[in-house]
């Protein structure tokens, strides 16, 4: 069984989280600017086996997506074009992951310097987002 990878999507950065083999735990594992995604994924998905790839979809509160698609639509394609055929990716929603994060910093005692740190909200970002994938899968099975 191979990892599940979540993308936080952004103008500038991408949050990046992945899971263990055994798909338990979703962990932050970096940020990297937005122009370098591919790559990153690309020289990922050599090193380590990865089934998955969920993307954040961000969503207005009436549940349509929102107006960021228009710049994260051509950045899955271009995912899509250098990614194997067997690892789908799927998008996920995203609503409040961000406020979850900025609360969980503060909830941990993290310093206010480093809740000030965007790379580090948009990993936590997608750290939720991998998570809620995760515990929604669970209670299917």
């Amino acid at each position: 069984m191979g990892r599940l990878l979540a993308i936080d999507y952004g103008r500038k950065r991408c949050g990046i989280a992945v899971t263990d083999t055994l798909r338990l735990v979703a962990t932050g594992l970096t940020t990297v600017r937005t122009c370098d995604l591919v790559s990153f994924i690309k020289g990922y998905v050599e090193s380590e086996q990865v089934d998955a790839i969920i993307v954040g979809q961000p969503t207005t509160m009436k549940g349509e997506p929102s107006e960021s698609m228009r710049y994260i639509t051509p950045g899955i394609n271009a995912l899509r074009k250098i990614l194997p055929s067997d690892i789908e990716i799927r998008m996920w929603d995203e609503r409040f992951t961000s406020a979850i994060a900025h609360r969980s910093m503060l909830d941990s005692g993290m310093k206010k310097s480093r809740r000030q740190d965007k790379a580090i909200v948009d990993e936590m970002a997608a750290t939720i987002i991998l998570n809620d994938y995760l515990q929604s899968k669970s209670y299917l099975k």
